[in-house]
């Protein structure tokens, strides 16, 4: 028998070429795809099970396109950025095991399901440059959870920066090992990782990291090989580099020396760009992955609306999970509409509907997923979100674009359905326990903190 699903009685905000709004729609899936969409009620199998959408906004699942695994649990460490910042730095390389990252990979998905985030992309560790790639169980772990979980996911494996001597701690047993980790064995690692994962599941990808070098640093011989081999895996293994970071300059001098970039490409940030860092963008089709909460957001302006103006794909991150910010892009919608119209002076900048597109199909766009999810369409993957409009601050029922990306928040998420799979309904998860999610993150925390205070 065919599984299907039937949606019906919802405000539909398609996402479509046209943009096009149901006021009374439905949405028919099979085995995971989108076989219908439209404003009259289907003939449909009598085995379908049917989601009675009314009083809400059925939408597709937000993209997140730039966060880190690992942050989860870091949230709350430190008075200000820089002492996060050391501490994320100890915790990662001195006080992690496997169990840390499958707990906190579980807690990462359950916040984003929560918030009705359908696909993210992550990079694996990152914020003070430590990759946990010296061996691939932890990024292993990581993405088992994820499958349980249910979510889609590109995750970012790469090396950390070959100018610095990182020393990393195993746990096992109560005892501990120290080492001193090689970069270009990092990417080794990487390669068994996206070996192991290709066509494994059809909701988890991985994707090659490297940190951003400027001008100076690409003139290091060290910087330039391990760049370049890294590139030459990219490509050998038909996978996008993503990079966290870029500024001033720096997307200029890497394409001029290492070529680096292409349409899959998708970089961080880019904030204080020169006009030579744009002319590459909109030359090689790279993607911008643009953060307005993030603290690269403070020291300096990321122009997405001239970059979409001028033809680049600009989507929406939220550099979630810590210190600061949370996985919420509704949050981020309204963050960059402010963000940009203070620097502008002028609040038509960013409108609704653009806030919008950034998050659902230009988000699928930068993460060159475009033709699979991001709009609800005939055969589109069903990634869709239930946004309960029945609520003070989402009233009067008028204009559902403007509600969306001004008013909302992630706690409006009702049902969240991942490849035609409902993953929460009512705000529960359907197919694990929440409070097990909590209780196994916690441990893991009160674990880590313990070796951080031995240390």
């Amino acid at each position: 028998m065919t599984k299907s699903l039937l949606i019906t009685n919802g405000v539909v905000v398609t996402m479509d070429a046209d943009r096009r709004i149901l006021e009374r729609g439905h949405v028919l899936i099979e085995n995971g795809r989108i076989i219908s969409v439209g404003d009259r009620h289907p003939e449909t199998v009598e085995a379908a099970e049917r989601v009675d959408a009314a009083g809400m906004v059925v939408m597709p699942g937000l993209v997140d396109t730039h966060a880190h695994a690992g942050h989860m649990l870091t949230k709350g460490l430190g008075d200000d950025s820089d002492r996060w910042m050391d501490i994320t730095g100890q915790i990662y390389a001195r006080a992690t095991d496997v169990e840390f990252w499958a707990a906190e990979a579980a807690l990462s998905a359950f916040e984003r399901i929560r918030c009705g985030t359908t696909t993210a992309a992550l990079l694996f560790g990152g914020g003070p440059d430590i990759m946990r790639t010296e061996t691939p169980e932890a990024a292993q772990a990581h993405l088992a959870a994820l499958a349980d979980m249910g979510l889609r996911e590109v995750l970012a494996v790469g090396p950390n920066r070959p100018t610095l001597t990182h020393v990393y701690r195993s746990h096992t047993k109560g005892s501990y090992t120290d080492s001193v980790i090689d970069p270009v064995h990092q990417l080794s690692v990487c390669a068994e990782l996206i070996d192991a994962w290709a066509g494994r599941n059809d909701r988890l990808r991985v994707a090659l990291s490297l940190p951003v070098f400027n001008r100076r640093e690409l003139e290091d011989g060290a910087v330039y090989d391990l760049s370049r081999q890294a590139l030459e895996l990219a490509r050998e293994k038909d996978v996008p580099i993503i990079q966290d970071g870029h500024r001033e300059g720096s997307i200029a001098a890497n394409a001029a020396r290492l070529d680096l970039f292409d349409h899959r490409s998708l970089l961080a940030h880019c904030i204080e760009l020169t006009d030579e860092d744009i002319a590459v963008l909109k030359r090689t089709g790279a993607k911008v992955a643009h953060n307005p909460s993030a603290l690269m957001s403070v020291f300096g302006r990321c122009p997405a609306p001239e970059l979409m103006a001028a033809g680049v794909t600009v989507s929406l991150g939220t550099d979630a999970a810590a210190p600061d910010r949370p996985f919420d892009m509704f949050r981020n919608m309204f963050q960059a509409h402010r963000y940009h119209a203070r620097h502008f002076q002028d609040d038509s900048v960013l409108p609704p509907m653009q806030l919008l597109e950034m998050a659902t199909i230009e988000g699928a766009r930068a993460l060159s997923m475009d033709q699979e999810i991001g709009s609800l369409e005939v055969g589109k993957r069903a990634d869709i979100i239930l946004v309960n409009m029945r609520q003070p601050h989402l009233w009067p029922p008028a204009n559902p674009i403007q509600r969306l990306a001004r008013f909302a928040n992630g706690a409006d998420v009702d049902t969240t359905i991942v490849g035609g799979q409902i993953l929460m309904r009512s705000r529960r998860l359907v197919h694990h326990d929440e409070d097990a999610i909590l209780g196994r993150a916690e441990r893991a925390f009160r674990q880590m903190m313990e070796r951080i205070n031995i240390a």
